[in-house]
């Protein structure tokens, strides 16, 4: 996919990028590192991973033994195009139900791929590897590769302002608000926007559902790694805002190894179905900093298109779609929602689908119930956190 030019200017961005990450991450006393260290060595985890999931499905969308794999998928893909112009649902309704049934298109291909992949998110990764991991996928362009990696790091560094529990809340704050100064003005052109992106930016592309129908075990993952990261996050901030929960970081890791379940990753507790959100699996972070919120739901929504955009089968010109799609997210007056809006999409495909609440209980979909229902299971989730 790129020509030799290219892989040596990624490499050299790549090591350079590396170096500031790391840089940064000592110069903040890494925090995550000291305070929950199974979560610092995951996160490392999970950049590598995803750089793998997206050069994997790159690998499985270019091999001869998938053509067949392609022509179904290419078909259910244009039946839901399809059903969203006659008005039957599209990929927000009628796509998600068809979806769900399925087992992907790719068979051994796939799991072979999630076995592989496994193995990557349960091994140690250094600083530099996962500053590293984004630039080195070859299936990512310069500048795709470039707005996740300096994510990422705006990531890191929130997670060692929240873990420090040395710190007051009006400390934090204004770490945080640093932080986002930092992330939109030491690189800009490779910032995400902080404007919330409107829903059909991501439910309704001309790609959507390529990654969540064409590999379910890969989107699965990739859900799952967002999950952990939102949902640990939560049990960090309410354990400080409220010390009768403090310590529920390792029901979070529990709660993750379980949705990622076999090497195949065949499992009792069903991994997400959704995109992870902040409003729905963080409040207390949207609630401390709704720009922080908005950053991070654009860099995984961004992070889940690119996978559509790579998934989706006999794309012509694929780097152009991918800088194109990366445009959307960093341009501040494109596919722009109020904040109304926002928080509606968060919630719209339901917490039990995005991974279920970081520490609280929640045993099936909370979708379709009666508003007095809703209201009821909204208060066991929140005075019942195991």
């Amino acid at each position: 996919m790129n020509t030799p030019f290219k892989n040596t200017t990624k490499l050299t961005l790549g090591l350079a990028l590396g170096a500031v990450i790391s840089t940064s991450a000592l110069a903040q006393s890494g925090s995550l590192r000291s305070a929950h260290p199974d979560l610092a060595t995951l996160y490392n985890a999970f950049d590598v991973t995803q750089a793998g999931i997206y050069d994997a499905i790159a690998d499985i969308n270019g091999s001869p033994d998938a053509q067949e794999g392609r022509m179904e998928l290419k078909m259910h893909l244009d039946m839901l195009a399809e059903a969203e112009q006659g008005g039957h649902g599209g990929h927000g309704g009628m796509g998600m139900a068809m979806e769900m049934d399925m087992d992907g298109h790719f068979g051994e291909l796939e799991t072979d791929a999630r076995i592989d992949l496994g193995e990557s998110v349960r091994g140690t990764h250094s600083d530099s590897a996962a500053g590293e991991a984004f630039a080195n996928s070859e299936a990512l362009t310069t500048h795709a590769a470039m707005v996740l990696a300096h994510g990422r790091s705006f990531e890191n560094a929130l997670w060692d302002i929240f873990a420090n529990d040395s710190t007051s809340q009006y400390q934090k704050q204004t770490a945080v608000n640093e932080a986002i100064h930092e992330y939109l003005t030491s690189d800009e052109r490779h910032a995400v926007s902080t404007s919330p992106k409107a829903a059909e930016l991501y439910l309704d592309h001309p790609y959507a559902d390529a990654f969540r129908m064409g590999y379910p075990k890969l989107s699965g993952l990739m859900y799952s790694n967002q999950w952990l990261q939102l949902a640990s996050l939560e049990a960090i901030i309410i354990g400080q805002v409220d010390p009768q929960f403090a310590g529920r970081v390792p029901v979070t890791l529990e709660r993750y190894w379980n949705k990622v379940g076999s090497d195949t990753g065949m499992t009792m507790f069903p991994a997400p179905t959704e995109m992870p959100s902040v409003p729905a699996i963080s409040p207390q972070l949207y609630s401390q900093s709704p720009m922080a919120a908005v950053i991070i739901d654009n860099l995984n929504m961004l992070e889940s298109a690119l996978a559509d955009v790579i998934a989706y089968p006999n794309l012509q010109d694929r780097e152009t779609v991918i800088d194109q799609v990366v445009e959307q997210y960093t341009a501040d007056d494109l596919y722009v929602a109020d904040t109304m809006d926002y928080l509606l999409n968060a919630l719209r495909g339901g917490i039990f689908n995005q991974g279920g609440p970081a520490i609280g209980d929640l045993s099936r979909s909370e979708r379709n119930r009666s508003r007095d229902a809703m209201g009821m299971n909204h208060v066991m989730i929140m005075s019942n956190p195991n």
